[in-house]
């Protein structure tokens, strides 16, 4: 395993829940972390937690969905850091009901969140690693985007577009040794999952620490192996046949 001592990791959706707990892992590694997220209090909370902790953060306010915010994201590490070695996109959100009962700004916010959002910072990473020869992208998915769930059309389409998003960036950024991945959570205890409809079997949950520690695994991969694909669910959550 690769140390992550001194790398340089984005980490998107860092203000709580997945993201949080993702950046004070990989804090914990030895990674300068920056932060960002739209929430400029709950992110402040969070680097003075990794800082008193021992680690680096940097919290940037950052909007996933606006293309100038992203790209004042990345020009501000390039210009801070001079490189970025690892980006997790976290930043997600969820909108559930039946389809005849979506408004279409229900729909478009999530796939600007979801999938416009890990485009905008796909490219802004890219601009910087491919120079360097060097990197590694972390989009987290969902099982979602693997098996459906009922009454979650917006979030289940993003979800898919993210797996499709992967595929292309990481046949298209591999000649430049930059690896790209997905991770797909089962349900991790988080306010998206206690807000998702259940379906009627008793279904396990993860904690959020349990997810960090897979994409801590993959961090510190040789930078020549890309753990491309994985699927993390409790052991009893339903996941062929689910409803």
């Amino acid at each position: 395993m690769e140390s992550l001592n001194n790398k340089i990791a984005i980490v998107t959706g860092a203000s709580k829940g997945i993201g949080r707990g993702i950046a004070i892992a990989l804090a914990k590694q030895g990674c300068k972390v920056i932060l960002a997220a739209r929430n400029s209090d709950k992110l402040k909370q969070v680097a003075i937690e990794i800082t008193e902790a021992g680690g680096s953060a940097q919290a940037i306010v950052s909007d996933v969905t606006d293309e100038q915010s992203v790209d004042n994201l990345f020009e501000q590490v390039k210009e801070s850091y001079g490189r970025l070695d690892i980006l997790v996109n976290n930043a997600g959100m969820a909108v559930s009901g039946r389809i005849d009962e979506l408004s279409l700004s229900d729909w478009q916010q999530v796939q600007d969140v979801n999938v416009t959002g890990i485009f905008l910072c796909c490219r802004g990473a890219a601009r910087i690693m491919k120079p360097q020869k060097g990197g590694r992208i972390i989009n987290i998915g969902s099982i979602s985007g693997q098996m459906p769930r009922v009454k979650s059309s917006p979030y289940t389409t993003s979800k898919f577009a993210v797996t499709g998003l992967t595929k292309a960036l990481a046949l298209e950024l591999r000649p430049y040794n930059i690896a790209v991945c997905a991770v797909h959570p089962g349900n991790v205890m988080t306010d998206i999952w206690e807000k998702t409809p259940q379906v009627p079997e008793q279904e396990g949950v993860m904690e959020v620490a349990d997810l960090a520690e897979v994409v801590v695994t993959i961090a510190t991969l040789p930078d020549h192996v890309n753990l491309f694909e994985s699927v993390i669910l409790p052991v009893s959550q339903p996941y062929l046949g689910r409803g």
